[in-house]
């Protein structure tokens, strides 16, 4: 009866123990806070250029040339953001 009742205390707290999916998971959101910082400031990049090219700081040549790297570098980022699957808070409980 001791050993039925420690198997199951030890299945039921085996997931609350941190371990290598505790590990593993917080390698992914350092990655996925890091990819969420770097979208942003690509994304502030981008309305800084085109306000850069609204004020005429910038030709309309240059501007696009430029906002299509940028753009680039955002769809990059979101596309890795993508390949991490749902954030942690996104993911459905069940």
């Amino acid at each position: 009866m001791l050993v039925v009742l420690a198997l199951t205390v030890a299945l039921i707290a085996g997931p609350l123990r941190p371990g290598r999916a505790g590990a593993a998971e917080t390698a992914e959101s350092a990655e996925r806070a890091e990819l969420e910082a770097a979208k942003e400031a690509k994304y502030r990049e981008i309305r800084e250029a085109e306000l850069d090219y609204r004020m005429g700081k910038l030709s309309q040549a240059d501007w696009r040339a430029l906002d299509s790297g940028l753009r680039a570098d955002a769809i990059e980022l979101l596309r890795r953001l993508d390949a991490l699957g749902p954030a942690e808070d996104e993911r459905p409980r069940g």
